[in-house]
């Protein structure tokens, strides 16, 4: 091994960081180490960025990274807990192709996720391995772009969150500026040019070599039931470099729409631009439309892009209305319904989890809601949840004790008299409406779950 080798061999130690998850209200923060504003040629353009990928430092973290994410393993099967095991045996040789630009990502596995408005998003799910390497990339490669940025993208950037997107929507809104143009993408993940993004990346990357490795990635192909398909354009979402590469080719909508003045807000690619008239909206809309299509070759869809008050359009989970001479923020109703939808699934009668289970499960669940919609004013929404809540973890508890006999010594344990528990245990109501009986309120009672250590959406807030 030569010297130069030495240098940049990988040394894998098994911890566990600290992962900013969404539900902390961190959405689409990045981690990544500083780069050097050293080795740029005369045209600006980074050189030798592949040694900094491949560091000892570097990897090490973009390792970290990637076993404290966890995740489903991608084609080959390998999961997180084995990634430690399988670089120390097979390490110097991956570096080697890395190194001599002889490696070859694999293909993702694609699975569909359902969306809660209908339909489905296709998700890609590289190799533990290529996340790895693609984390190490994207940790490099982030401060590079984050210099150029525009302020009013928040999606996916280190210290930027929904939040700061949603506040200052309200900001523009308060302004005076009492129409949006709603632009959504359609499936832009999947629909990314890719000589248009190669051509962006070559901007400010004067690494070849990263390059080559970044069009491996993009012509990687997919496996969708067993078959492999060949990936001609877009930039499969869920692998950590994905996120990066969206910013990259968006960021010139958004230096485009400071060019023409407009006030904006982007997360990926949800883009509200806010205006004063309804004629400016319509105006805009269609100019967008056409900068979009024509310039970067990305699709809008006409179904859901739309110009109006941005009154009760969902922007990042939430909507706007008057409170006052003020604009408040508040949950928009599919977020709700789609926050009861899992609620249901964690207290669904037949899904055989234990009371343990699904106390740990919702409490984690309700803490990151509430982490994540603190923004808006939700206190009577978290009221009405947790008698919801109760009443669904009640059913659950009488749909566990089957037998008469299970449900008199339960509720006698539970301090009712033995006549009424008897007289209840003999009951042929349904789960449901046994749950909001006064006999189960007086004996599952809400200190009873506090005692379970139950987070509840009230308590949850509370917090924040």
């Amino acid at each position: 091994m030569t010297e130069r080798r030495k240098q940049t061999n990988l040394e894998y130690k098994e911890s566990t960081p600290e992962v900013e998850m969404e539900s902390q209200g961190k959405a689409g923060e990045q981690s990544y180490v500083k780069a050097r504003t050293e080795g740029r040629d005369e045209n600006g353009k980074h050189q030798m960025l592949l040694e900094m990928i491949l560091s000892r430092e570097n990897m090490n973290l973009a390792y970290k990274r990637v076993v404290g994410n966890g995740g489903s393993s991608g084609i080959d099967k390998m999961g997180v807990v084995d990634l430690l095991s399988y670089l120390k045996e097979h390490g110097d040789t991956v570096l080697e192709q890395l190194t001599t630009g002889r490696y070859k990502p694999q293909a993702v596995k694609r699975v569909e996720i359902p969306k809660p408005d209908g339909g489905v998003r296709m998700l890609g799910i590289p190799t533990v391995l290529d996340r790895m390497i693609q984390q190490a990339i994207s940790q490099v490669l982030t401060p590079i772009y984050e210099e150029g940025f525009s302020d009013s993208s928040y999606g996916f950037r280190p210290n930027r969150n929904a939040h700061q997107a949603i506040l200052k929507a309200k900001e523009y809104i308060e302004s005076g500026r009492k129409y949006v143009v709603d632009i959504d993408l359609e499936k832009f993940f999947d629909r990314v040019n890719h000589d248009k993004l190669m051509h962006l990346l070559s901007e400010k990357i004067g690494d070849k070599r990263v390059l080559k490795l970044i069009r491996q990635y993009l012509e990687s192909g997919v496996m969708i039931g067993g078959l492999y398909s060949k990936t001609e354009e877009g930039t499969p979402q869920g692998g950590p470099l994905s996120p990066l590469l969206s910013n990259v080719i968006l960021d010139k909508l958004d230096k485009e729409l400071e060019r023409r003045g407009h006030k904006f807000c982007r997360y990926a690619d949800d883009c509200n631009i806010y205006v004063r008239t309804k004629r400016s909206a319509e105006r805009v809309m269609l100019s967008v439309r056409r900068y979009l299509e024509e310039e970067l070759r990305l699709k809008v869809n006409e179904k859901k892009s739309e110009t109006g008050s941005p009154k009760g359009r969902k922007f990042l989970g939430i909507s706007f209305y008057q409170k006052g001479k003020e604009i408040g923020v508040r949950i928009h109703p599919k977020s709700l319904e789609r926050i009861k939808e899992k609620v249901r699934k964690l207290t669904s009668r037949s899904n055989g989890m234990s009371i343990e289970v699904r106390i740990k499960k919702l409490s984690s669940l309700i803490g990151g809601w509430v982490s994540y919609f603190k923004v808006a004013d939700i206190k009577s929404h978290c009221q009405r949840l947790d008698e919801w809540l109760r009443r669904r973890l009640r059913m659950c508890y009488w749909k566990n004790w089957k037998r008469t006999k299970t449900r008199l010594e339960n509720l006698v344990k539970l301090g009712i008299p033995e006549s009424k528990s008897w007289e209840f245990a003999n009951t042929r109501q349904s789960y449901w409406r046994v749950a909001n009986s006064p006999i189960l309120a007086t004996s599952l009672t809400n200190q009873y779950f506090e005692n379970l250590k139950l987070l509840t959406f009230s308590r949850a807030y509370s917090k924040t």
